[in-house]
């Protein structure tokens, strides 16, 4: 048995996927000077390629293959083939998913795009490219990417949310993903609901089979639910956010209840992780009148006498998930 202190097994998940990816920070002047980062998303990839100042040298996109895995490895090398023949020069390459990989294993695991479960990814993708790659879960992309040159460039921990179709967290500490002993850290979607009143209890099933994550309450697809449950009606998420707007008071409950859903998870990652901001992406981050709403009802949820900490959207917007997949090479 070895040394638990000296054995890469045995060492933490970021510990371990430092001391295994550090010995080819050397091989990163051998591929090229620019950073190539692809956003893995369910229905779309798209690749960008950076300077080291951050500015865009090449940017493609393209439909994400639903044919099988296979056709999406090799939908990943026409993405970097594009990028580096535009841009005239190779580059690194950082690829954000949905899910995350084992830190021991690189075996990927709870991905909502599930023909990426269980397949070595990173070494797949290395094959094909002849290169190396790192990957991090698309929510820590956007939490890379908003610490480097967006809302969080001036903070040392970085608390990136995606209030999108669900809800999904990342973090950065010192502009580099914190991904965890596990590899999953900040994976606020799929723990439950905090606070949970009586008529929330047990919670809505989740796609993963648990009952009650936040993935079903505090995103788009929670308010489309909330609203079809309270009125049997289909609405879109942003339908119903322009009849709050409007004064429609079903709508306006059901932001309300929205709102208040999203104050208790940073009230919980407060008491938790006490970040230095926390930084909004994804759809339901453009409805502005939550960042004046939220310290209010947050402050309500917290173990403390106030809340000061910074809620910003995401300077990037769309773009932080890409930008921060080819910043994971940044070091």
């Amino acid at each position: 048995m070895g040394d638990p202190f000296r054995d890469p097994v045995r060492l933490g998940g970021d510990v371990l996927l430092d001391r295994l990816t550090k010995k080819r920070d050397a091989e990163f002047q051998e591929v090229g000077g620019m950073y190539l980062g692809i956003d893995w998303g369910g229905t779309k990839m798209e690749v960008i390629a950076l300077d080291r100042d951050g500015k865009t040298r090449a940017r493609h996109r393209i439909a994400t293959p639903t044919s099988g895995y296979d056709d999406c490895i090799r939908a990943v090398l026409e993405l970097v083939t594009a990028a580096e023949q535009t841009a005239g020069e190779t580059g690194s390459i950082g690829i954000g998913i949905p899910g995350s990989p084992n830190p021991r294993t690189g075996i990927v695991r709870n991905s909502n795009a599930v023909l990426l479960n269980g397949r070595p990814l990173g070494r797949d993708l290395e094959a094909a490219l002849g290169r190396p790659v790192r990957l991090a879960n698309d929510a820590n992309c956007l939490a890379v990417s908003e610490a480097v040159d967006g809302a969080g460039r001036h903070e040392n921990i970085v608390f990136g949310i995606i209030v999108g179709t669900g809800h999904g967290g990342g973090l950065a500490i010192g502009k580099h993903v914190h991904a965890g002993y596990q590899g999953v850290a900040a994976e606020v979607g799929h723990y439950p609901l905090p606070w949970m009143t009586p008529q929330e209890y047990p919670g809505h099933k989740c796609w993963c089979g648990k009952h009650g994550c936040l993935d079903m309450y505090a995103c788009g697809t929670g308010v489309e639910l909330d609203y079809r449950l309270t009125t049997g009606i289909d609405r879109r998420g942003r339908d119903i956010i322009a009849d709050k707007r409007a004064g429609d008071p079903v709508a306006t409950q059901v932001y309300g209840r929205f709102v208040d859903r999203l104050a208790r998870s940073l009230a919980l990652l407060t008491n938790v992780v006490d970040p230095d901001v926390f930084v909004l992406g994804g759809g339901m981050s453009n409805v502005d009148e939550i960042y004046d709403e939220l310290p209010g009802l947050i402050v309500n949820y917290l173990f403390g006498d106030s809340f000061e900490t910074p809620i910003r959207k995401a300077v990037h917007g769309d773009s932080s998930g890409v930008r921060g997949a080819a910043w994971l090479w940044k070091d």
